[in-house]
């Protein structure tokens, strides 16, 4: 018996409405379909997934105390360069980085991670450019 080996598999495009979802579980889903563990072609070491459009990422929900308690660290690499900075004031400045931050951290880390990141597109109001894609919309 041979293993089956998928050749070239098309992407697909997701559209994801984030208004009133929880951030954690938002990710995990996504995360998933950026793998490609929704399809019966999923292999571990290839880029299988669909590409995923986020929008309203504005909307995003954190429950518990997490807007205020959830802190997001960046380092400049000089002394007393570290910068330190909320949830709430994160989702206040730029809330698509939350979610892309969120869902990094899901996706396998080295070459395989590095052009899975490329396949989240995340947009803070409900407009984006993708429309030629036509992009289906995914109900969470």
């Amino acid at each position: 018996m041979k293993t089956y080996m998928p050749k070239e598999v098309a992407p697909d495009w997701v559209l994801v409405d984030a208004e009133g979802q929880v951030l954690g579980r938002l990710a995990t889903k996504i995360a998933s379909i950026i793998r490609g563990k929704h399809k019966p072609t999923f292999t571990p070491n290839m880029s299988t997934g669909d590409y995923v459009i986020v929008i309203n990422a504005e909307k995003i929900v954190l429950t518990g105390g997490k807007l205020d308690g959830k802190l997001y660290t960046r380092y400049s690499g000089f002394q007393g360069g570290l910068k330190v900075e909320t949830a709430r004031v994160a989702i206040a400045k730029h809330p698509d980085r939350v979610i892309e931050h969120a869902v990094f951290g899901m996706l396998p880390k080295g070459r395989l991670g590095r052009t899975l990141h490329t396949h989240l597109k995340v947009y803070a109001g409900n407009q984006h450019p993708h429309e030629a894609q036509q992009p289906r919309k995914l109900e969470l």
